[in-house]
């Protein structure tokens, strides 16, 4: 059993999908490992540091692969190194790529997206999107306190007192909770939002405050599998104006919201980014959707009015030792459910829940449901 780490050739993502820690347990496993020059590299492991964990360092690691381990889907030119039948474990980012999974399937690759893993217990250690999205919140928060020209905690000084800074957290999912515990840990005056009746007591329980119109679309605005769900025009309506007027007194914002497999909605207009003191600062977490915040721009710092708006692309990537640690385990545990511990070989059970809920192509073929092609009537 073969299993290569891929270089990702993509110059803006520094992580990778192995680290010499799980190189050794998946050696332990029974695999062959075998990892492309320079995959670890941006973050931080060089490629003695594979080799001395047992692994081969090859240009040639995904020929004959198995099951190749990557961070982002591979394009078109890698899949011709790919042999057909091989496992490709990475974050798909299927969603609007139709081609790309046409592509997948023509390789004849059987394609696992990470992302996709269903919301359960024994998923839990192998939740890509939570371990990525609690660093993005970290991170996020420091991107906020680089851009922000004053001090986060209060301070009384012989010289006057500095106020604590105002922070709205709008959002909170994993990277919002994370968002808030940074935050607070700074010495920040926090508030968060979010449609989910849940998070109202994990918000109170961190030491900030929820700010919410609570009604009854609030107590039913949640998914069975823990998402948001999309409201109406006139709840988003009357959470705007609410929202609009806390704005208006923050220092600091940072956004979150994204409802899988569709456009990131829209929280912050430029009326509201308008209202805000001058210095202030937005980070905005759901660029790469389409954005929360009206102005936000992929990839770039931007001056929009008073304030400035953060939209910096791969926000964990910005941490990549960090996260490539966590993303690295979590593949671990995902392939342990598909290795025999005794004979040390493949035994995947095609029907378990977990590969049924990620495997997006199977037998040149898209089979996962959500984006299986139609047939004809």
């Amino acid at each position: 059993m073969k299993v290569a780490v891929a270089a990702e050739i993509d110059a803006n993502e520094p992580r990778v999908a192995a680290t010499p820690e799980t190189v050794k347990k998946l050696i332990g496993l029974g695999a062959n490992v075998a990892v492309e020059p320079g995959a670890g590299i941006k973050s931080g492991i060089l490629d003695d540091d594979y080799a001395a964990a047992g692994a081969t360092v090859a240009k040639d690691a995904v020929t004959g692969a198995d099951i190749v381990l990557k961070v982002r889907r591979p394009l078109t030119s890698e899949l011709a190194r790919l042999k057909k039948g091989a496992f490709v474990i990475a974050i798909m980012d299927p969603y609007g790529h139709e081609d790309a999974l046409r592509a997948l399937a023509n390789a004849g690759v059987i394609a696992f997206a990470m992302e996709l893993l269903p919301r359960i217990t024994r998923a839990q250690s192998m939740d890509v999107l939570s371990s990525q999205a609690n660093l993005a919140g970290y991170r996020a928060v420091i991107d906020a306190a680089e851009e922000y020209g004053r001090a986060f905690p209060m301070m009384m000084t012989a010289a006057g007192t500095v106020p604590a800074a105002k922070v709205f957290i709008m959002g909170v999912g994993v990277a919002g909770l994370q968002a808030i515990a940074t935050a607070r840990r700074l010495g920040a005056i926090v508030t968060a939002t979010d449609v989910r009746p849940a998070t109202k007591e994990q918000v109170e329980s961190l030491g900030a405050k929820f700010v919410a119109v609570v009604d009854d679309e609030f107590k039913a605005a949640e998914t069975a599998a823990g998402y948001a769900k999309e409201m109406s025009k006139e709840y988003q309506a009357k959470q705007a104006a609410l929202v609009a007027e806390h704005i208006k007194k923050q220092d600091i914002v940072i956004t979150t919201a994204l409802i899988p497999g569709r456009p990131a909605p829209r929280l912050v207009s430029k009326a509201m980014v308008d209202s805000m003191r001058p210095g202030s600062v937005l980070v905005d977490l759901a660029v790469e959707r389409g954005g929360n915040i009206e102005g936000a721009k992929p990839g770039e710092v931007v001056q929009s009015g008073p304030a400035k708006i953060v939209g910096y692309l791969n926000v964990p990537g910005r941490l990549a030792a960090s996260a490539s640690a966590l993303y690295a385990k979590n593949l671990l545990t995902f392939l342990e459910t598909m290795i025999d511990k005794k004979t040390k070989a493949l035994a995947v059970n095609w029907e378990d829940e977990i590969i049924k809920g990620t495997m997006l192509t199977r037998d040149g073929a898209i089979v996962h449901p959500n984006f299986k092609p139609k047939t004809a009537a």
